[in-house]
């Protein structure tokens, strides 16, 4: 957990008032959820390995006796968690407050998560997720949205030329249930599949026959990854091409219907990727799944997925859902640090002998007209107040002395 000094924090809010602004462009509706959820809806089940990582937080009222008595029982010790993401509160939201919400509904979240992670460099044990996700549309458009809209942020950003990698939970089960992987492994099974670009495809093969997988299902699979094959297009034909026979047409249907929707949009050169073994490694995913890539990187900047099961364990009855997390802080960690504001954010720095009268009253003349305003003492070392100014944001400086006047004052650049 860390603390953000003024001008990373500033930094943080222009990528924020984009992410919101792009995302409110493309007729998203922010919510608020509150920080803590029960314990028992955090350990549902629909969580994967982040339930392990919840922080609980101890039921009130216990006594030592009560805490004693209950020391092998983390349900009866707490009964309020911290959220570890905000899909689960989301699903609750919409699960609590349907009555009130349109049919299709299209959310967007930006707040902290807490997850009791080992810290290390990229691993926050409270960081920021922003999510959008829409409710009520089970055809591919509700996916093409999400996609168009998070890379209309990235563009919006700076960082064009972003792509997306593109696969569905229902082609893996079809390509495992083709290669002859019984059901009771193929969750194993696709944590190593996982890994494919990490170890690659020997890699795979040799921990699926440690694991003591089907033999014949692990030679099926070598002999698939073995095949020549180049970056497929996104297309009926291309899709095809990249899977084995057997996948179910409406699986290869919605995916192509996603392609042309998001090319509709994008144009003709969709920045979108078919990749057969793209896993993700959330549970509650039961269609599409994405990542967004950019060249500048080699891992992704944010990802989802569709999740139409999770919602009917609240309501009763099924949703169609679908989300898409972007990756905050490591774009925020691509970004320079010009501020944009920085022509309007100015330091007035005023003599000793200047009335406070006169110093406030150019400050709010500079105010009304829109500009962030400073003030500061005229110090013995002005390189260095001038170096912290610049560095806090400010693009300019004026000097203020006594009888200085808005007509008179004198606005001279940082850098």
């Amino acid at each position: 957990m860390r603390d953000f000094l003024p001008a990373d924090k500033a930094r943080r809010e222009r990528v924020l008032a984009v992410i919101r602004e792009r995302y409110r462009a493309h007729g998203f509706d922010e919510i608020e959820t509150p920080v803590m959820e029960d314990y028992d809806r955090l350990h549902a089940g629909i969580g994967g390995d982040n339930e392990k990582l919840s922080f609980s937080i101890l039921k009130r009222g216990m006594d030592a006796e009560a805490i004693r008595a209950a020391a092998d029982d983390p349900a009866a010790l707490a009964d309020l968690g911290l959220r570890y993401d905000l899909t689960v509160p989301l699903a609750r939201f919409y699960a609590t407050n349907r009555a009130q919400l349109p049919t299709v509904f299209r959310a967007i979240q930006m707040a902290p998560v807490w997850r009791a992670e080992r810290p290390q460099k990229g691993r926050y044990r409270q960081f920021l997720q922003c999510d959008i996700d829409i409710i009520g549309d089970a055809s591919a458009r509700a996916e093409a949205e999400l996609m168009i809209a998070s890379l209309d942020v990235l563009d919006t950003l700076g960082l064009e030329g972003g792509s997306i990698r593109v696969n569905d939970r229902r082609v893996l089960d079809a390509m495992l249930d083709v290669f002859g992987f019984a059901a009771e492994e193929r969750p194993g099974v696709l944590i190593t599949i996982d890994k494919l670009d990490k170890v690659g495809p020997s890699g795979v093969v040799a921990e699926l026959r440690e694991r003591g997988a089907a033999v014949e299902a692990v030679d099926a699979l070598a002999s698939y990854l073995d095949r020549p094959a180049g970056t497929p297009t996104f297309d009926d034909a291309g899709i095809r091409a990249a899977l084995p026979a057997g996948i179910p047409d409406e699986v290869i249907a919605h995916l192509v219907a996603l392609g042309e929707t998001v090319a509709a949009a994008r144009g003709a050169d969709a920045p979108l990727v078919f990749d057969p073994f793209l896993v993700r490694g959330m549970g509650y995913y039961t269609g599409t799944i994405f990542e967004l890539a950019h060249p500048s990187v080699d891992y992704s900047l944010g990802g989802g997925g569709r999740y139409d099961g999770m919602i009917g364990r609240f309501l009763g009855q099924q949703v169609p859902a679908v989300g898409f997390s972007i990756g905050f802080e490591r774009i925020v960690d691509l970004l320079p640090d010009a501020d944009a504001a920085g022509e309007r954010s100015v330091v007035l720095v005023h003599d000793r002998d200047v009335p406070l009268a006169q110093l406030l009253a150019l400050k709010s003349h500079l105010v009304e007209g829109g500009a962030r305003v400073r003030v500061e003492q005229r110090p013995k070392n002005m390189k260095a107040l001038l170096e912290r100014s610049a560095a806090d944001g400010y693009g300019a400086f004026a000097p203020v002395g006594v009888g200085t006047t808005p007509e008179t004052l004198e606005l001279r650049p940082l850098s």
